[in-house]
């Protein structure tokens, strides 16, 4: 039994920091863990605890310290990363029990599942760090989260997505839900202070440790949720590979872009992102370390490209203030991904893969649920929506700071000691 995905916690300690406590009633742990019945699709780990805690420590670690390279927001945006996770893990639990852990009234918590969850909506708030108060990110994680799930639930379920790594369900979809939240949250003065946000290289140095917890967990966390005598071996060595490969795409592409030809840490964070988003969905295929290595070349040539020429365009046509390159880190090398992970399931042979492999990997889903390709595009269509939506909730009068807030400034929200790290 899976003590970390197929057991609940019980109900008291939820009462206590959970706002719902009729919901929180519903939530047991049981020796048994769940029946027989499918669990989710998307997080079905062998080996939960090694898996829980490597990605427990990629979302805290790995993800709360690569957004603190912003020259006056550092400390903000760590303290903010803490206090998204703490909120997003909650909200997840109940969200997502009553989609895929809810049987007979009670809800069994999914904490891995919460996790990823997490890691999502910090890839989203990424978009938007750095403009919004804390308010405003409570907000957004409460809509992200729910977003997510239902985001998750259409693609894993109704249509029987295969994504152990969330090329597709965690990269592609929160960068774009964070773009569009960003697009509605414009705001023209804020490119006044652009030069703000980019001052100093101190913070640099939470970068190389962000970078470094990266390349120690992001195998474990691409492998966390694949069979673990079969799936797992592939995707932790695709993995490897293609982090080695993206970074040294970063090291010969960056200074052929810029005339300076310096290369900062940020962007080496940004190749290791690339290259573990583009082998979310096809980590557990039988890619060979040739193939991983070539994937992860072209995933690591996406960041550098995409702040050269995609960005000033995003935010001078587009008006989509992309804080932390999401676009370019997790976008389009997530839909790299998921295009990847396409093709090696339709070239997907039984002689390579054998039959009860082959299956899995192709699609997950029943017979019959096919059929229900046609509401889940209607419901994809409402999740967009919806998503617009989101930023126009947080753009509301009284949840907006006043124009003239430092929204870059460490010393509006926290208390710093000039001179000291900052």
């Amino acid at each position: 039994t899976d003590p970390l995905q197929r057991q609940g916690i019980h109900s008291e300690p939820f009462s206590r920091w959970i706002c719902l406590p009729r919901c929180c009633q519903s939530i047991r742990r049981g020796a048994e863990g769940l029946p027989h019945r499918d669990h989710p699709p998307s997080r079905p780990s062998a080996s939960p605890l090694p898996g829980f805690r490597d990605v427990h420590l990629q979302s805290l670690l790995g993800f709360g310290l690569l957004v603190a390279f912003l020259g006056r927001y550092g400390p903000g945006s760590v303290a903010i990363s803490i206090l998204v996770v703490a909120f997003a893990i909650q909200w997840a639990v109940l969200i997502q029990g009553f989609l895929y852990f809810f049987l007979n009234g009670k809800i069994y918590v999914g904490a891995q599942s919460a996790d990823f969850c997490a890691a999502a909506i910090l890839i989203a708030t990424g978009a938007v760090v750095g403009r919004v108060n804390p308010v405003q990110m409570l907000l957004l994680t409460l809509l992200g989260v729910t977003l997510f799930t239902l985001n998750e639930y259409i693609l894993l379920s109704l249509m029987g997505v295969r994504d152990s790594g969330g090329s597709l369900t965690v990269h592609t979809f929160s960068a774009y839900f964070g773009l569009m939240v960003s697009r509605i949250l414009h705001e023209p003065h804020m490119e006044k202070r652009k030069e703000q946000q980019d001052e100093g290289h101190q913070p640099d140095f939470f970068a190389v440790v962000g970078t470094i917890f990266l390349w120690i967990f992001w195998p474990s966390f691409t492998s966390a949720t694949t069979a673990r005598d079969t799936a797992e071996p592939w995707a932790v060595l695709n993995t490897y590979f293609s982090l080695a490969a993206s970074t040294l795409a970063t090291f010969v592409l960056w200074p052929v872009l810029h005339a300076e030809g310096t290369l900062r840490m940020v962007q080496l964070q940004d190749a290791t992102l690339a290259s573990v988003a583009v082998m979310g969905m096809a980590g557990e295929m039988l890619v060979t370390p040739f193939g991983a290595l070539i994937a992860g070349f072209l995933a690591g040539l996406i960041p550098p490209l995409g702040f050269r020429f995609l960005t000033p365009v995003l935010r001078s046509r587009l008006k989509i203030q992309d804080s932390c390159g999401v676009q370019n880190v997790h976008g389009l090398p997530g839909i790299l991904g998921s295009l990847l992970g396409t093709l090696l399931a339709a070239l997907a042979t039984a002689d390579a893969y054998g039959a009860h492999r082959l299956a899995a990997a192709r699609c997950q889903g029943k017979p019959g649920e096919r059929s229900r390709a046609g509401p889940a595009a209607l419901l994809s269509d409402a999740l967009a929506r919806f998503s617009a939506s989101s930023g126009a909730v947080l753009k509301m009068k009284g949840l907006r700071s006043p124009p003239d807030t430092r929204d870059l400034e460490n010393t509006v929200l926290w208390e710093v000691k000039l001179g000291v790290c900052w």
